[in-house]
């Protein structure tokens, strides 16, 4: 059995890993549009790579506030010749943002590596069996409602108890239907059914999401809660203080892989944290 690229990467990792952002959709939040053809999204993530990139996220389908589903055959279409294309030029891992499973399967085919699912494996009533079946790691997100509703008035007793609990029990169904647990990224969702409190709170309190034993990966760049902090900040592309800010922070609380559009910052943010946090004096 051929080993995974993703697996082997989580294994040896020596530092916090840098996940960059390809979107391949006309409507992302920060991004969405400007990566309008196969080409263009091989040349983002190639150039991404040499910028600091560990591995490249896939996506076909915007999950932005207010977001509608988009067909499978769309999502194949956007994202297909995009993985291919990616993997002829690089053995780097790729993961296939998507919550459909026809879309994961068709992305394994292509070279991908991880299956990135916002829903947790809950989007599809086939979806655990296939990531069983496929035998690759799935990162597993929370999320309050679906990408059209879930902004609309998220509300929690104790936020980052409850995500902790949907965690462990998405947890516990994933290895009970046969997906081991050392295949498993679990993801606290920054942004997908929360506010601006609820998002603080679980950055803060990250440590308790990473104490499940399994790596945390965190997604906070361009996000809106940024905005909440710094109300001039409208403009996604005028988020990057905040973007490294929010990253340094959940690496410091445990975050194993950082989501991220700007890759040449966070590579440099992380270093020069790597270097004061390891400096022998």
């Amino acid at each position: 059995m051929t080993t995974n690229r993703f697996s082997s990467l989580m294994a040896s990792r020596p530092r916090p890993l840098i996940m960059g952002i390809v979107n391949v959709t006309p409507d992302s939040f920060s991004d969405g549009g400007r990566l309008a053809n196969t080409q263009a999204a091989v040349d983002h993530g190639l150039a991404m790579l040499a910028q600091g990139a560990d591995i490249l996220d896939i996506g076909g389908e915007s999950t932005r506030p207010g977001a509608t589903d988009v067909p499978v055959e769309a999502e194949l279409a956007r994202t297909i010749p995009v993985i291919e294309a990616l993997r002829a030029a690089t053995t780097a891992p790729i993961s296939i943002d998507t919550r459909k499973p026809d879309v994961a399967r068709a992305a394994m085919a292509a070279g991908a590596d991880c299956w990135n699912d916002v829903s947790a494996l809950t989007f599809a009533e086939d979806s655990l069996a296939t990531a069983v079946e496929l035998a690759i790691p799935v990162i597993l997100m929370h999320a309050q409602g679906t990408p059209a509703t879930m902004q609309a008035a998220p509300a929690y007793r104790d936020v980052t108890a409850e995500v902790r609990d949907f965690l462990v029990g998405r947890i516990g169904q994933a290895v009970a239907a046969g997906l081991p647990r050392e295949r498993l990224i679990l993801d606290p969702g920054i942004g997908f059914g929360k506010t601006l409190d609820h998002n603080l709170a679980l950055l803060s309190g990250l440590q308790r999401l990473a104490a499940l034993g399994c790596p945390l990966l965190v997604g906070t760049s361009r996000k809106s809660m940024i905005a909440g902090i710094d109300v001039q900040a409208t403009d996604t592309d005028d988020r990057l203080g905040g973007s490294l800010a929010s990253m340094l922070a959940a690496v410091e609380r445990g975050a194993a892989i950082v989501r991220v559009h700007d890759v040449r910052e966070t590579a440099q943010a992380l270093a020069v944290w790597a270097a004061i946090r390891d400096f022998d004096a």
